[in-house]
């Protein structure tokens, strides 16, 4: 059978943008569907990854077999190893039936695993033996079943790093990455942002009978440039609001301003959400949680050097106080107009030396963690689904971190 052209995939599966990174990923999807090889799907939430592994399928030669997608992070972690293989009667309370998972049921297709990365390490062994020999046990059950299937999975976790902090299998993850495929964010695919509205513009003109919404090109400038942290998820929101909201059918810059989030880097400290002085660009808010918290530690560092060679006898003048990159308020004032009660011999010593010694104690990931989920809740009135897509996590990690905190 003669590949397709990717003109045509985009059409069949409604698949909207010209990007060079997009076309590459439909490009490996068809080259590797008519292989049995494993494929791991990986970028940001909200870009897209559910076409892919439909792709996949129907050009492969399972594609008059079953095809099933699961989201990983949904599945309760007590009942996940029953819905993907399965469970004898009575092998547990509720257990009132055999059960077929879905590694029985999708045998001779496709099963789909969004958002892998948030599979138990027990389920993981288990998913790794199927890769390996294609076998698997119901729980509650000694009788080794065999199955067909071919696995494509999703996730929007850096991998590497979850191999790293032993959250994830490193045998796993190689045996599901064989063929990697990578699905670029909305801000690195330039005008298929304003490709994506016009489509979805036109799609709510025709649900809610009314003319469609017109970018003006101060307007398409602004969406092209936005960094879209959901990605094709929120401009699809966003343009349903405006079809909805607003009776003028032009959007100009000014309008859509008021729809979009303020960006995330215009609220957080300056180095944040580009270059920074070492050439590093930070990808991610867990990299720039982590580069903030180095640098209050510094300062904390720093602090207690200065009060230490106080406390020994030394003098501002002479205390050694590595310059803070990301404080640029700190550095440019000096020393002695920051404390200006060091130079006298008052108690202001200690309470400094207590006040140094207090903040690196007190400053640990898990409390920023905590605060971040606390806000998040509290942002979106107490509904989990929503903070957690805020927080960009799994609402079954959102559970377990609130039950771990006691924010319940």
């Amino acid at each position: 059978m003669a590949k397709p052209d990717i003109q045509q995939i985009k059409q069949r599966f409604g698949i909207i943008g010209t990007a060079p990174g997009l076309n590459r990923a439909i490009d490996i999807a068809l080259q590797v569907a008519s292989t049995d090889l494993s494929v791991l799907i990986t970028g940001e939430s909200g870009v897209g990854k559910e076409f892919f592994p439909q792709i996949i399928h129907q050009f492969s030669y399972r594609k008059h077999g079953p095809y099933i997608a699961v989201n990983c992070g949904a599945i309760p972690e007590g009942t996940i190893d029953s819905e993907l293989f399965g469970h004898e009667k009575g092998s547990f309370t509720g257990a009132l039936n055999d059960r077929k998972g879905y590694f029985e049921v999708a045998d001779g297709g496709t099963i789909f695993l969004d958002e892998v990365g948030e599979l138990p390490l027990s389920t993981q062994a288990r998913l790794l033996r199927v890769l390996e020999t294609g076998e698997f046990i119901k729980v509650g059950s000694s009788k080794v079943l065999k199955t067909n299937v071919r696995i494509v999975a999703a996730t929007n976790m850096v991998m590497n790093e979850a191999v790293s902090t032993g959250r994830f299998r490193e045998d796993l993850y190689y045996r599901l990455n064989t063929v990697p495929i990578h699905v670029p964010a909305l801000r690195e695919r330039g005008s298929d942002a304003a490709l994506l509205f016009r489509k979805f513009a036109s799609d709510f003109a025709e649900k809610y009978r009314m003319p469609a919404m017109q970018l003006s090109d101060d307007a398409k400038s602004l969406l092209v440039s936005y960094r879209w942290p959901g990605n094709i998820r929120q401009l699809k929101n966003i343009t349903e609001q405006i079809s909805i909201i607003e009776e003028a059918r032009e959007v100009t810059a000014d309008m859509l301003k008021m729809y979009l989030p303020a960006d995330s880097s215009e609220h957080l400290p300056a180095f944040m959400g580009r270059q920074g002085d070492g050439g590093k660009v930070f990808g991610s808010e867990r990299e720039i949680l982590y580069q903030v918290l180095f640098d209050m530690r510094k300062d904390v560092n720093d602090l207690k050097a200065l009060v230490n060679g106080l406390m020994n006898g030394g003098t501002v003048e002479s205390a050694e106080v590595s310059p803070v990159s990301s404080f640029e308020d700190l550095r440019s004032v000096p020393v002695v107009q920051k404390y200006p009660s060091l130079h006298q011999n008052t108690p202001m010593k200690n309470d400094l030396k207590e006040a140094a010694e207090y903040v690196e104690e007190t400053l640990s990931l898990e409390e920023v963690e905590k605060e971040m989920i606390k806000k998040a809740l509290d942002r979106h009135h107490g509904k989990r689904n929503k903070a957690a897509s805020d927080l960009k996590i799994s609402e079954r990690t959102l559970y377990r971190k609130i039950k771990e905190y006691g924010l319940e």
